[in-house]
């Protein structure tokens, strides 16, 4: 059966790896997943994004996650907000902060997929696709 959410389940391998505190997770290979990984990496949320095979031979990319020296993960919850069935899109104005600046939103926008503040700054709004803390 063909996957209609390959973000949401991105994240949530990402959240389910967090929580058993796996070192890396491995994720369908698609450009809008390893646009998202890259954000989170520019940001600061995981170490690194890989191309990898997965046991059947198709394309995936491994994400390693990233922890403090605690052992305590960077990313405290992570969580899709436009969906397939509810598509969420804000001009540049209206885009949230959230946690008052502490999280990130990633936003799919006309220049590729950016950061909240990335947005902010080159002036455009687009489609807000998860919210990271």
């Amino acid at each position: 059966m063909a996957m209609t959410d390959t973000i949401a389940d991105m994240l949530t391998r990402i959240r389910n790896g967090v929580a058993v505190q796996r070192n890396s997770v491995d994720v369908l290979s698609s450009r809008i997943n390893r646009s998202v990984a890259d954000v989170l990496q520019r940001e600061g949320y995981i170490e690194d994004v890989r191309d990898v095979l997965d046991p059947r031979g198709h394309p995936a990319l491994r994400v390693l996650l990233k922890y403090d020296h605690d052992g305590d993960p960077v990313i405290s919850k992570i969580g899709r907000v436009s969906r397939p069935g509810r598509r969420v899109y804000m001009g540049v104005r209206e885009i949230p902060r959230v946690l008052n600046g502490l999280g990130i939103s990633v936003v799919s926008t006309s220049q590729g997929v950016l950061s909240d503040r990335e947005a902010r700054t080159a002036g455009v709004g687009g489609e807000i696709l998860c919210e990271i803390w």
